[in-house]
């Protein structure tokens, strides 16, 4: 039996972010880079996983392309590009000589695993290709074309499409092929299970009995029955010959995402969103076992080859629990992940297993040892020792997010916070990993270095603001005075003062040497999203979500004056060099320049087709970069207002650029789960349309 579901809720899209701790020493920050860029730090965000049939590799579709590893070196072989938008599914051919990549640039690719080359692009659907999958044979791929309930037969010997099944009214959420490949089963979130003639694609039997959206569907080992999983939740049995339901089985208390056969043909396993993994007497109908313990919704379940093994994640607790199914009783719980799990894998001959979470690494661990033995940088993925339940490896091992990145004062170094918890210093030079700072119990939101390099300074969602030690990484003081997450941080041109907004709609200003606060800025009426200080260090710019601009003494917290003017859409300032221009991004595709004494809008720069989320002057102000959301960075000559150039190469929105101290080297963090850095040939080097 071969099945890949197409859109499973039971495991999420949720995109992961891996960096590899040693990222330019790999030759992998070089593969596949965009025009203008010397390095690319992290490997993109994953949206799939899956081994090869001898699994001795592991194929990671990513937001930059598709990654293929060798499991027992944990290391990256080659990076496969070609798609120009987000790679959302791949899959193995059963002979493991092809890979199959479905994109969200609507088209399919073919690579040759031998040697990594680009077999052919399928072309055909119209929507992005969510998921593949082939046929037992091989012969035939089935592809999903999105939001349009089609499913698409392609012949893999021609490359051609063979047919092109229509009939579902909404997302086909699970397809699966029959034992023989004969028959192509599909369930839709418009309720019915459909059947098809693998062959020709003619649409067999309709199976109209679920009263909520179908999950999940699965042949029986003899491919005589169809069992099917719902939002309604419950399980129905289906007899394939005749089209009626058998047997409906009740019991769970929420959505089924899954229901599957145990290789035996008697049993059958359901994992429900009511925290609970059902085993079923087929003959009977009646429940076998209930296996329970996870303190959240199960969102994943995998059994081993043989059947004896059933791994589970119990979404956002992070652990992974092994259960003895002869027994019912638990055998092990994996813990290590500190986020939840999106998906467990077992190696096909059943020696590994591999947990992907949310917390950026995949940990991979020899099933019979029960010993972590690699780790891939990816979203977490874990390797674990399947009979002794010990960690062999961690695959991955950085964030989802990066919200902030900022270079120290020399450019030797720059600081990336996450939503791993982390904040990560990097050598600015060669793109090594230097130090993790561990201490937020939340998001790190906004990092900023002192005038002297010496401290960093860490905002987080956990409402504290953290100092450390820029050299050694140990943290000097916490500052806790916050009620609310710290969305931006900044010190002070004399390094003494260092200014904090908050969405508890304060500013706060803190004494350095004493970590004591020195004042409380009051007068927003909603979170603040960003503070900033003149270069002189006199006045103190804050910008919240209440609409406005407000200046603020900087020694004192005096309230000055509020910019007046349309400013609602702005999130976020910067302020030139010379301290006589602001730069401002927002809920609009432009950016604003401001007379920083008067407050006057003096310009506009067009040329985004998406809001700018973040903007960053060189060194000696005459360039201005910024990111947005149409996932391209523009470079803004300021002084005529001309615009000098485009950077693209990020497949996701940049929320984060900033130039090195010489400029010479300007760093994009963006969505896409990467940092790219772009080289210029001087600070003020142009860049061609």
């Amino acid at each position: 039996m071969t099945k890949r579901r197409f859109f499973d809720l039971a495991l999420p899209l949720f995109f992961i972010l891996f960096l590899q701790p040693n990222a330019l020493a790999q030759d992998h920050t070089q593969w596949g880079l965009p025009v203008g860029a010397k390095a690319r730090l992290g490997k993109g965000r994953i949206l799939d996983i899956v081994y090869s049939p001898d699994g001795t590799q592991l194929a990671v579709a990513s937001t930059i392309g598709i990654w293929l590893y060798d499991v027992d070196a944990g290391a990256a072989v080659t990076l496969l590009r070609g798609h120009t938008d987000w790679v959302l599914s791949v899959t193995f051919s059963p002979d493991g000589k092809t890979l199959a990549s479905g994109s969200l640039d609507e088209t399919i690719r073919l690579w040759e695993t031998s040697n990594a080359q680009h077999k052919a692009t399928l072309n055909g659907h119209g929507h992005d290709v969510r998921s593949v999958v082939f046929s037992p044979d091989g012969k035939t791929l089935a592809s999903s074309g999105g939001y349009d309930g089609t499913i698409r037969l392609w012949d893999m010997e021609t490359g051609k499409i063979r047919t092109t099944l229509e009939g579902h009214g909404h997302d086909v959420s699970s397809v699966a092929f029959s034992p023989d490949g004969k028959t192509l089963a599909s369930g839709s979130w418009d309720e019915m299970i459909r059947l098809w003639n693998a062959d020709t694609g003619e649409h067999q039997q309709t199976l109209f009995g679920h009263q909520g959206a179908v999950y999940s569907v699965n042949f029986s080992p003899d491919g005589k029955m169809l069992v099917s999983g719902s939002e309604d939740d419950t399980i129905l049995l289906w007899d394939i010959e005749t089209a009626k339901v058998k047997m409906t089985l009740t019991g769970h208390t929420d959505s089924v995402f899954s229901a599957a056969f145990l290789p035996d043909g008697q049993t059958l396993a359901s994992g429900s969103w009511d925290n609970t993994i059902r085993f079923w007497k087929i003959a009977t109908g009646t429940i076998k076992m209930t296996l329970e313990g996870h303190t959240d919704r199960d969102s994943a379940v995998a059994f081993s080859a043989d059947g004896k093994t059933l791994a589970s994640s119990g979404g956002y607790d992070g652990i992974i629990r092994l259960w003895d199914m002869e027994t019912g009783k638990l055998k092990t719980t994996l813990e290590g992940h500190t986020y939840d799990v999106q998906s467990v894998v077992f190696s096909p001959e059943g020696s590994t297993l591999a947990g992907r979470s949310q917390d950026s690494m995949i940990l991979m661990g020899k099933t019979n040892t029960g010993k972590h033995s690699t780790a891939l940088l990816i979203s977490t993925i874990r390797l674990w020792n399947a009979n002794t339940g010990k960690h062999k490896a961690t695959l991955g091992e950085h964030i989802t997010r990066m919200p902030c990145v900022v270079f120290s004062p020399d450019g030797k170094t720059f600081a990336t916070g996450s939503d791993d918890h982390t904040i990560r210093l990097w050598n600015a030079d060669t793109g090594e990993h230097k130090n993790s700072l561990q201490g937020h119990t939340d998001w790190g939101t906004a990092v900023a270095f002192s005038p002297d390099g010496k401290t960093l300074a860490s905002g987080s969602d956990d409402y504290t603001i953290r100092l450390w030690n820029a050299d050694t990484g140990e943290i000097k003081v916490v500052l806790e005075d916050h009620t609310d997450q710290i969305s931006s941080v900044m010190f002070s041109p004399d390094g003494k003062t260092l200014a904090s907004g908050s969405d508890d709609y304060t500013i706060r200003l803190w004494d350095v040497d004493t970590g004591e606060q020195k004042a409380t800025l009051k007068g927003h009426t909603d979170r603040v999203t960003c503070v900033v200080f003149f270069p002189k260090g006199d006045t103190l710019v804050s910008i919240s979500q209440d609409h406005t601009i407000r200046m603020w003494d900087g020694s004192t917290g005096t309230h000055k004056a509020t910019l007046a003017g349309e400013t609602d859409w702005v999130t976020l300032l910067v302020c030139a060099p010379d301290g006589k221009t602001l730069a401002g991004g927002g809920y609009r595709h432009t950016i604003g320049l401001w007379e920083a004494d008067t407050g006057e809008l003096k310009a506009t720069f067009d040329g985004h087709t998406d809001h700018v989320f973040t903007v960053a002057y060189s060194p000696n102000g005459r360039t201005l970069a910024s990111g947005s959301w149409d996932h391209t960075i523009g470079l803004w000559d300021t002084n005529t207002g001309k615009h000098k150039g485009t950077l693209e190469g990020h497949t996701a929105g940049v929320h984060s650029v900033a130039f090195s101290p010489d400029g010479t080297t300007l760093a994009s963090g963006s969505e896409d789960g990467t940092i790219l850095l772009w080289q210029f040939n001087s600070p003020t080097a142009d860049f061609t349309e």
